[in-house]
């Protein structure tokens, strides 16, 4: 049976290279065609979503196959906070969020199925992924229940909250309700929870409306969050970067933002590696300049959702061209070593009560 499984996935990569093939010649365009099914560095994927829009999937068991086809050590995987709504007059049930014109709500069954996908799992297939809390309606304040109550459910199960679905593209104008903002005060018990247990917290919030682009429109709501919680390690996923979502001078405001907020992380994934980094040889010069710098502080992952999974060797052999122009301590970093910190380091802290300890005035008062 296994071996019927092996198949059937090389069968769907075959199909994706023969497509992308005919649309972009791109076995003419490669030179080793052994990379393009591998990525040529290991890495720690930090984000992939293991439901789709309607909370299907396919279980667990079935990646690790995908992740040593890739170069993938470990996974963090979480699942979709929203459900697409099928209407009676739509003839298909949709897939995904843009299939029609109809809404999207909160779901909050979705850490279910996860957790209880990740407990059919052994204690070494466990190991290769890192699960985590993503349902919740961020305009409601109770929704911090939701996460406690998640960890008493199932202790030893999940490691921090992420992703946090704010402001996205399209997305904001088709979810029920109140369009959700970084800085609603709904959001700061979470992130004090966040503080206390020194959890990793990724955010999606795009940094400007669709087609306003002279200026980052929604800035003011990442700095005010930045600077009411200065400790709590926050994310910027995608760098902010969505559909018809652009602002001038990204790299420099960019640049500025990793000065001025240490516990501020970035995301290359998404729509931000192919329109703004890569876009061209100068811009991936700059930004793989701005990656060594920082390199500490950086992520890069797949952000690929179910029924995808066959494409991941193509979505991660992209960052290719970007890693092989950084030190070898740069990209172990943004590679594996980030991700183990963030992530592994975070392990069970919420069950065992390992809150974040400060120093007492004292000692730090000379």
């Amino acid at each position: 049976m296994d071996r019927i499984k092996r198949l059937l996935i090389d069968n769907k990569i075959k199909i994706e290279l023969d497509k992308l093939e005919k649309k972009e010649k791109y076995f003419s365009k490669i030179n080793d065609l052994h990379q393009i099914k591998w990525p040529k560095y290991w890495m720690i994927d930090s984000h992939i979503h293991v439901i789709n829009f309607i909370q299907e999937t396919e279980g667990l068991e079935k990646l690790i196959y995908y992740m040593d086809k890739a170069n993938i050590k470990k996974w963090v995987i979480f699942w979709m906070p929203l459900k697409k709504m099928w209407w009676e007059h739509e003839k298909k049930s949709p897939e995904y969020y843009l299939d029609d014109d109809n809404e999207c709500y909160y779901y909050s069954y979705t850490d279910w199925i996860v957790a209880e996908e990740y407990n059919k799992l052994n204690n070494e297939q466990k190991e290769r992924f890192y699960p985590l809390i993503c349902w919740f309606n961020p305009n409601d304040i109770n929704w911090i229940k939701h996460i406690e109550n998640m960890f008493n459910f199932y202790p030893w199960v999940f490691r921090w909250i992420w992703e946090i679905l704010l402001r996205h593209d399209d997305l904001t104008f088709l979810t029920q309700w109140e369009a959700s903002r970084l800085n609603n005060k709904a959001l700061f018990p979470v992130l004090e929870f966040a503080t206390q247990y020194d959890l990793p917290v990724l955010i999606h919030n795009n940094i400007s409306a669709p087609w306003v682009s002279d200026h980052p429109k929604y800035l003011y709501e990442l700095e005010s969050v930045l600077s009411e919680f200065p400790k709590t390690k926050i994310i910027f996923a995608h760098c902010w970067v969505s559909r018809r979502v652009y602002a001038p001078y990204y790299k420099n405001m960019i640049k500025r933002l990793l000065d001025e907020y240490p516990s501020l992380y970035l995301d290359y994934s998404w729509s931000v590696f192919e329109e703004i980094i890569a876009k061209n040889e100068k811009s991936l010069t700059e930004w793989t300049k701005l990656t060594e710098d920082y390199s500490e502080r950086i992520l890069i992952w797949s952000d690929i959702l179910w029924k995808d999974f066959h494409k991941i060797w193509y979505i991660n052999y992209k960052f290719n061209k970007l890693l092989e122009g950084l030190s070898e301590k740069a990209r172990e970093n943004i590679t594996t070593k980030n991700a183990e910190l963030l992530f592994w380091n975070n392990k069970n802290k919420v069950e065992n009560k390992q809150k974040r300890k400060y120093p007492n005035l004292d000692q730090i008062i000379v």
